[in-house]
């Protein structure tokens, strides 16, 4: 991201926009200070302490995480159980002890 210069006059493509900084987070998973999430990323007060305390990078490494957990358990997402589970997956995976792999998770062979 380029910043204007002081007293610079914005061309045609910058307009009358307002440009914010990013908000920073304690990441609670990261356990430094990184860039934090735009919105919260899920419903109700889960979604808001995610907001609050997780960094964009922790989200990321979360949406890796999910994907296992959606393949592994042959999970539908639109499916109130499967959100049930993926919640507490989550809320694991940011504010537990620490993200327990489901049962007989074999990880993919690198390729060689």
């Amino acid at each position: 991201m380029r910043w204007p210069r002081l007293g610079a006059s914005r061309g045609p493509a910058e307009g009358n926009r307002i440009v914010r900084m990013a908000r920073t987070v304690f990441c609670k998973k990261l356990q430094r200070e990184a860039p934090g999430l735009d919105t919260p990323p899920w419903p109700g007060e889960l979604g808001q302490r995610i907001y609050d305390n997780i960094s964009v990078d922790a989200w990321k490494l979360w949406e890796e995480r999910m994907k296992m957990i959606l393949n592994e358990y042959r999970l539908m997402p639109w499916q109130k159980e499967a959100q049930e589970l993926v919640s507490k997956h989550m809320e694991d995976f940011f504010f537990g002890e620490g993200a327990a792999l489901p049962p007989g998770y074999v990880p993919p062979q690198g390729k060689q």
